[in-house]
């Protein structure tokens, strides 16, 4: 039986400045759950990439006195060197001046000139050049005549090619009432669907510009390519499409013509200030810190407490999040220094201590002192999966806390150390250290999508030759997230090895970390 699809995107990201924090949020939080999909056994396609077209890239270059695509090269280079340094699996990254899309974007744009649901027009009214679109004049009353940046509309009249958009408000709203999961949170569904059946209702969008160069050419009914380019933002939310090669297989490499089996996708992660290009909201608000932050945050932390950070105290399912110093700190202690670091540490220096470095035997027991140890894994497990499949990307992570959390629970209810000073106790010391370690193991597992680096290191330390997922594979029977979990995968005689701290403690009132500056 062929494994379950999962198919899930960023948004591109717009390269007329480089990366910064909300570009990493949501890209990790992708990440975390194309590492859940993949750990269930599930075939994911994870895609990112770029958004290299338009008038903002086209000012930010001729500002710097260089060629538009010079600025577009020079930029995704580091928003792929900084998704890299986050940790990202992504199984492609797609740059929208690349051939493969530029020609899927053209040959989209014949087949909607053909079948009418694209026509040429005139637009005359406001322009907002900051989210390069255009603006009706209810909206722009509302906004008191200002561009989502904050600066004044600007009057335009302008020749353009038109979207039907208008002919398709009720498809969309019989889809949106089949498909109420579509848009999530369920305040920004009702935003949707009070703009779609406002009194503006729907309008037919513009689809091309001719204010500018920069941008896909749209091609003439001749063959030739017209005076208009494609607008940036039909081009952008393309690339879902482009990336598969579902308009047309013939642009990819043979060796990828078989990725249009993704379509559609499960899953767009977007921020809020898109919601309208992409009729629907997963809330993703971008944080507004620069690279540097994240890059001194990581050098002092590392990056697998940063990317728990992100996941775990991000925006997903609820408002607007901010970062702070000592919101981070007070997350690193109690989850990690405090919880999976400290839970790890006890464990294996007691194994270490009592039991000469080697898991012990429990001799075929698993309930003790009220604990059952199998069913409790097997829950937090359970809910984990569920939590992921069902987008809570924070809920299933903090499962595996839950779970280690339980066993400094379990320790400090059976004492094992106190135990341990009578010989004739040491078979329940054994089995308590066993059940800790064990359940410990589990609770790694679900740990690993945040922390992927840490969490190999638990497993070597606890003697596993476990191969993390990696991108494009598929889990076969057996080496799955829900298999691996199933309670005695830790052998008796395994070495555990207590090592360094995983996660030293943070001192609260140090001052927060400097990036370093190059000269």
């Amino acid at each position: 039986m062929s494994a379950p699809l999962f198919y899930l995107s960023t948004p591109i990201y717009y390269v007329n400045d480089r990366p910064h924090i909300g570009h990493c949020y949501t890209t990790i939080v992708a990440d975390a759950l194309a590492r859940f999909h993949r750990f269930a056994g599930d075939d994911v396609f994870f895609l990112t990439g770029t958004d290299e077209h338009g008038q903002k890239v086209e000012k930010s270059a001729a500002a710097r006195g260089i060629f538009p695509q010079a600025l577009a090269d020079e930029n995704a280079a580091h928003f792929i060197s900084a998704l890299a340094y986050v940790g990202a699996s992504q199984d492609d990254f797609i740059r929208t001046t690349e051939p493969r899309h530029t020609k899927q974007v053209q040959e989209a744009f014949r087949r909607l000139i053909k079948s009418g649901d694209v026509y040429l027009g005139t637009f005359e009214g406001w322009y907002d050049e900051g989210q390069e679109e255009y603006v009706t004049e209810i909206q722009a009353r509302e906004r008191n005549y200002k561009a989502f940046n904050g600066q004044p509309l600007v009057k335009a009249n302008e020749e353009n090619y038109y979207f039907k958009l208008s002919a398709y408000k009720d498809r969309l709203n019989a889809f949106y009432q089949q498909h109420p999961e579509f848009i999530r949170p369920e305040g920004r569904r009702n935003e949707v669907l009070g703009r779609v059946n406002g009194p503006e209702g729907l309008q037919d969008v513009p689809v091309s510009r001719t204010n500018f160069s920069w941008g896909v050419p749209v091609p003439a009914p001749d063959g030739s390519d017209s005076k208009h380019v494609t607008y940036v933002w039909i081009d952008a939310l393309l690339n879902y499409t482009t990336a598969l090669g579902v308009i047309d297989p013939s642009a990819l490499p043979a060796s990828e013509r078989n990725r249009a089996r993704y379509w559609p996708a499960q899953l767009h992660l977007i921020g809020k200030e898109i919601l309208w290009f992409h009729a629907v909201i997963w809330p993703a608000l971008l944080m507004a810190l620069d690279l540097p932050t994240i890059e001194a945050y990581c050098n002092a932390f590392g990056r697998d407490a940063f990317r728990w950070h992100m996941l775990t105290q991000g925006p997903l399912a609820a408002t607007d999040a901010d970062f702070s110093h000592s919101k981070f700190i007070e997350v690193y202690n109690a989850d990690l220094a405090n919880g999976i670091g400290n839970a790890f540490s006890r464990v294996s220096n007691m194994v270490g201590k009592y039991f000469d470095g080697r898991c012990p035997d429990p001799k075929g027991a698993t309930s003790h002192a009220g604990h059952d140890w199998p069913a409790i894994a097997a829950e937090h497990v359970e809910r984990a999966i569920a939590c992921a499949s069902d987008l809570d990307v924070a809920g299933a992570l903090q499962e595996g806390i839950a779970l280690s959390g339980r066993v400094d629970g379990y320790i400090h209810a059976t004492e094992p150390f106190k135990l341990a000073k009578d010989p004739a106790k040491m078979d329940e010391v054994g089995l308590i250290l066993y059940n800790a370690a064990e359940a410990l193991r589990i609770a790694s597992l679900l740990l690993w999508p945040a922390m992927p680096a840490k969490i190999e290191d638990v497993w070597r330390r606890m003697g596993s030759t476990l191969t993390p997922p990696a991108p494009g594979a598929v889990r076969a029977e057996g080496a799955r997230l829900q298999d691996l979990a199933r309670w005695g995968g830790l052998k008796p005689g395994t070495p555990i090895e207590k090592g360094d701290a995983l996660f030293p403690r943070a001192d609260p009132v140090a001052p927060a970390p400097m990036a370093a500056v190059s000269t």
